[in-house]
């Protein structure tokens, strides 16, 4: 039996899959929902949600209660909504960026739809993702995350904020600064090195959330260099101070 598994693994890995136990030693996915049963989290506002992959996988692995999403690309903004239709407990709110305060904005469209951003695109970004170039550009409306809470997070008891917005997490969490008391844990991207213009890195991500009272919880892996294997970006979870602990 122990061949056979293996042989089997070795098949899988030549085609680019690996088999393996659904656990939260072993799947950040698992680690993900894990934490949410834990913090009976019954809210994720989902910031940069693209297409509504995120959303989508939080629903394949079981979690049910609500999810909020934002988008700004016209393009993955039509994606997502057809992604959350006939979902009760997932809205999407209308097109927009959230940020440190209202206006408008110059939205980069990057050839693979999950790298558009706000901000500028460093060649470390393009070297290691060539795919990933800018091609156009899209205005886009900015409303702040504190402005929009009374309409979104009422009712809600336990709140995940997740943003991935690609070096414009300064200012979406500049924008919520009034509401970040009544969130449970924030999920937030988290760059190595330099890959957007301007944008906060680990160190001073971390330490941003920290002065706010998060502490960091979980690290999950999320964007390495295929030509080196370096790790560039990651997700790192972090839960309130005062529950981290419980």
């Amino acid at each position: 039996m122990r061949d056979l598994k293996l042989f089997v693994k070795a098949g899988l890995r030549k085609t680019g899959f690996e088999l393996r136990r659904y656990t939260i030693q072993t799947s950040a996915d698992a680690q993900l929902m894990r934490t949410l049963s834990h913090f009976d989290v019954d809210l994720i506002l989902d910031i940069g949600a693209n297409a509504g992959q995120y959303g989508s996988a939080l629903r394949e692995h079981g979690y049910r209660n609500r999810i909020v999403s934002f988008e700004p690309s016209s393009t993955a903004h039509a994606e997502l909504v057809r992604h959350a239709s006939g979902d009760p407990a997932w809205t999407v709110a209308p097109r927009m960026a959230l940020g440190a305060s209202p206006g408008t904005a110059v939205l980069n469209l990057a050839g693979n739809s999950v790298s558009n951003s706000i901000r500028g695109m460093l060649p470390s970004h393009e070297a290691a993702a060539p795919d990933s170039a800018y091609f156009g550009t899209e205005e886009v409306a900015i409303q702040t995350l504190d402005s929009l809470a009374p309409e979104y997070l009422k009712g809600a008891h336990r709140i995940l904020l997740k943003i991935d917005t690609q070096g414009f997490e300064d200012a979406v969490l500049a924008g919520a600064e009034a509401c970040l008391h009544l969130v449970t844990a924030v999920q937030i991207e988290l760059s190595l090195i330099p890959l957007y213009k301007d944008q906060m890195l680990f160190d001073e991500t971390s330490a941003r959330l920290n002065a706010l009272g998060f502490e960091l919880y979980s690290l999950y892996p999320v964007y390495s260099d295929e030509r080196t294997g370096r790790t560039l970006q990651m997700d790192g979870l972090f839960v309130r101070r005062d529950l981290a602990g419980s």
